[in-house]
């Protein structure tokens, strides 16, 4: 089994870009958690000219609500570039989905942007990675 994982492309079991958020760096937070509960995703890819600039998660807002002591409000009209890890895990476009899950699990977290260099071309998630494997 280990063996037919290593073989099967990220490519095959990842988002498109149409299927989660990806927003520019000016997004304003409350419109980033918006369209992260459009599309049922704990993540946002921030990104300039399909470059991926960083991420934004769940996680990313309870710190941020935890650590600063403005108004909501406040926070919420801020561009998510103030509040985004800039320097996110990521995984190549031809990585494997063994590749993936190794990452996922060593680095404790959920999703992982696929790119091709640094061009965004999708987004793997534990979840999906499971799913993925359990239907073949």
């Amino acid at each position: 089994m280990l063996s037919d994982i290593n073989s099967i492309k990220i490519t095959e079991a990842m988002f498109s870009t149409e299927k989660f958020p990806v927003i520019s760096a000016t997004t304003l937070i409350k419109e980033t958690i918006e369209s992260m509960t459009k599309f049922n995703i704990g993540v946002a890819c921030i990104v300039e000219d399909s470059n991926l600039l960083g991420v934004f998660t769940d996680g990313d807002l309870r710190r941020l609500l935890l650590s600063h002591q403005k108004p909501f409000p406040a926070i919420f009209a801020d561009d998510v570039s103030t509040y985004m890890t800039k320097a996110p895990c990521v995984i190549q476009k031809d990585a494997s989905i063994l590749d993936a899950i190794t990452l996922i699990n060593e680095k404790k977290i959920w999703d992982l942007p696929v790119l091709d260099s640094n061009k965004l071309v999708g987004l793997v998630n534990l979840h999906t990675l499971v799913t993925y494997i359990n239907s073949q």
